[in-house]
């Protein structure tokens, strides 16, 4: 829409203190209809006189800022009364915060220095057929507000006495306004409400209050109090082995909230910032802290729950449960690596190796269309895709398996919701992508000369290396052939001609072939069989598979081959491997950490290690979603429920389980845009029984019989005598 309205911010206001600006007028007629249009340089909320104009949490969200700026529509009709008050607190949230807090940088000092501002109208038409807009302009007024100090990485400070008294002209400035663009992402809304569990008193003598759960949001409390009386907390995810309150992995972050309190009953959380957190520790608190004084509000984007898992083993469902409040807590708006310390970063590899898993689990078509949209805004003019979208590392460079969340993402979008506009909107992108390997690599037809993360994390790495001991050159050349199928892929779905792609393609593999007979890793293994590289397939797996007993039993894969190695044990004939994986319970595996209490998903396999000390403080997160990746394994060969490329968006599918007795039962299901699907099988004495309830044509596998069946509930037996 074209907006009347001029870009307005502060003046004269203190350093760090956030601004409020308000607009006044009456109303003498009756109203027909009333909408406000907000935007915001930071995050706000918006008052009607007094009452927050909707549930919509750190609007604008979060965009590439530069070039693309979500406004919102609110109806206001029912909030309107004969004299009218508006009040929009504005704070720094994503667009001046200093982020990333570990690194300086030209376009950090940049964005810290951004100015905080507002650009809105209001629209009322009357029942006379009349209309009256109140555009922002420097008749609005300015003034401190309550909150007064906030960002993203240290928290928030709010005096509750306070009461805004002197306001003074707002100013007008200069800032684009083509940058503008309708609310495109779901929502961001307070989603679910956790109790506190306990309040613990440590061997360190501190009060702790405990949620039980990881989570991300922020903290709601009630206290009765005196004026002037303060309540002081710090976030944090874990407790040290002495039981006592651990935060050091929050690095530069702060994460604290300070409250200063009014006379009385009152209760309040923050509203311009967010945390990562199961614990908080009370630095002050009036009167003596109970439980029941403590809520933790669970804030992220709005998204509809379509997947679930259930099976015979307590501790698989905690990993089921960990996995998604790992996608709650870091799907806030951008599918960030973690929540809680001074990063918070929309890490693109993290996206990508987890994306599958995200779709089955929640609708997040809308989401990540959002997200992919700034990714392509973002996209350097040579193609290159940052390690973070929004770019806010733009002095870094890109990296394989990172950057190719370009085409990853949209091609999985695409078959599990089976829309091609997906494909059309991001198809630039990820030609632009493809084409910047190409002309960049050091060696046609492989992606050479590079600088890369590698199997970031991988187990096997060289002492003192975060990135696994998988050569890099590998890792990005088997992407560049993936990638490049893929978009081959896309392409072909739009119905582009794709033949100088198919030629780079054929070269790719057979430069790749050549390049690489040998494999050294279990992730070299794994990529050569995943991404179609392999020559021999079974004889590659077959080593594999010698490789995982080799190593104990135990995965050896970091960021890049996790996600993928229990498929290829699986479809080879290694199933019994891949379940043994799955289910050991031993570090390192996915059930260390649900025994070591963790209820979200960790960015390292011993983020807390046997002994109970910390794998270190530097880079630790309680809450790294990308692990949990797995639970695309489950869907698809524990439960066997097969997405086909041929009918995208599950229009048809393929049910072929791989149970195992040691899980007992196993119940998975995925409501699709043609339908819900359901798995189960369990095992009864000697036989298994398989229940499979689908709602569009499907074919079912068990053993070796393959039954197509139409859309119904089914039973089948198999496995006697096992």
């Amino acid at each position: 829409m074209e907006f009347q309205a001029k870009w307005i911010r502060s003046q004269n206001i203190e350093e760090g203190v956030c601004p409020v600006f308000r607009r006044t007028w009456a109303v003498d007629r009756a109203v027909k209809h009333a909408d406000l249009y907000l935007t915001a340089l930071g995050v706000y909320e918006a008052r009607m006189n007094g009452v927050r104009v909707s549930d919509y949490v750190l609007a604008p969200g979060w965009t590439a800022y530069k070039k693309r700026l979500q406004y919102q529509q609110y109806d206001i009709t029912e909030m309107l009364e004969a004299e009218n008050e508006l009040t929009v607190t504005v704070g720094k949230g994503w667009f001046s915060s200093p982020m990333p807090g570990w690194a300086e940088s030209e376009d950090k000092s940049r964005r810290m220095h951004q100015p905080k501002g507002i650009l809105g109208e209001i629209h009322i038409t009357y029942e006379d057929g009349q209309t009256e807009i109140f555009a922002t302009d420097s008749s609005w007024s300015c003034g401190e507000s309550p909150v007064r100090f906030s960002e993203i990485y240290d928290g928030e400070v709010f005096d509750g006495r306070f009461e805004t008294m002197d306001w003074c002209e707002a100013e007008e400035f200069e800032w684009s306004e083509d940058i503008l663009i309708p609310q495109e992402g779901p929502w961001i809304r307070e989603q679910e409400r956790v109790s506190a569990q306990n309040v613990i008193y440590t061997p360190a003598g501190e009060t702790v209050v405990d949620f039980g759960q990881e989570v991300t949001g922020y903290v709601e409390f009630t206290v009765d109090a005196q004026a002037g009386e303060e309540v002081w907390m710090v976030h944090g995810e874990v407790l040290d082995s002495n039981g006592n309150f651990y935060h050091d992995n929050y690095r530069s972050a702060k994460s604290e909230i300070r409250y200063i309190c009014r006379d009385g009953v009152q209760t309040w959380h923050p509203v311009l910032t967010f945390f990562g957190f199961r614990y908080v520790k009370l630095e002050k608190f009036p009167g003596v802290a109970k439980p029941e004084q403590f809520t933790a509000v669970v804030v992220h984007s709005d998204m509809k729950r379509t997947g679930y898992l259930r099976c015979g083993v307590r501790e698989v469902n905690q990993l089921f449960s960990n996995i998604l409040w790992g996608q709650k807590g870091n799907f806030l708006d951008v599918p960030t690596d973690c929540p809680q310390r001074d990063e918070r970063l929309g890490w693109t590899g993290d996206a990508q190796v987890f994306v599958k898993a995200a779709s089955y689990n929640y609708d997040v078509e809308r989401f990540f269309r959002k997200w992919l949209h700034d990714l392509a805004a973002d996209q350097r003019a040579n193609g290159a895709v940052g390690q973070v979208i929004p770019d806010y590392m733009p002095e870094e460079k890109p990296s394989a398996a990172w950057g190719d969340a370009a085409v990853i993402c949209p091609w999985q979008l695409y078959l599990t919701y089976g829309n091609r506009d997906i494909l059309a909107e991001q198809f630039g992108s990820m030609k632009r992508w493809v084409d910047y390997i190409t002309s960049e690599t050091t060696e046609q037809y492989l992606w050479k000369g590079g600088v890369h993360f590698g199997d970031w994390l991988g187990l096997d790495a060289p002492s003192g290396s975060y990135k696994g001991a998988s050569r890099e050159d590998f890792i990005a050349s088997s992407f560049y052939a993936h990638s490049t199928e893929l978009l081959i892929k896309a392409g072909e779905v739009l119905g582009h001609d794709m033949a100088d792609y198919k030629v780079l393609y054929h070269h790719i593999v057979e430069a790749f072939r050549k390049s690489y007979p040998e494999y050294f890793t279990q992730t070299e293994h794994v990529l050569a069989v995943y991404f179609g590289l392999a020559q021999d397939p079974q004889k590659t797996v077959d080593a594999l598979a010698e490789m995982v007993v080799r190593d104990g039993r135990q995965i050896k894969t970091g960021f890049v081959g996790t996600p993928y190695i229990l498929h290829v044990l699986s479809e080879y004939g290694h199933a019994d491997i891949a379940w043994d994986l799955f289910l050991r319970s031993d570090y390192p595996s996915w059930l260390y950490s649900v025994g070591c209490g963790a209820t979200t998903i960790w960015e390292h396999w011993d983020g807390i290690m046997v002994d109970g000390s910390f794998w270190s403080a530097d880079m630790n997160s309680y809450n790294h979603y990308a692990y949990g990746a797995v639970a695309d394994w489950v869907y698809e060969k524990a439960a066997g429920i097969c997405l086909l490329e041929e009918a995208p968006g599950f229009e048809k599918v393929k049910i072929r389980p791989m149970p195992d007795k040691r899980l007992g039962w196993l119940d998975a299901s995925i409501d699709t845009r043609h339908g819900k699907v359901s798995s189960r099988w369990c095992y009864m004495e000697d036989k298994i029984r398989y229940e499979v309830m689908v709602e569009m044509p499907a074919v079912v596998v068990i053993g070796r019989r393959e039954i197509q069946v139409q859309p119904g509930s089914y039973v089948f037996w198999d496995g006697v005598n096992l």
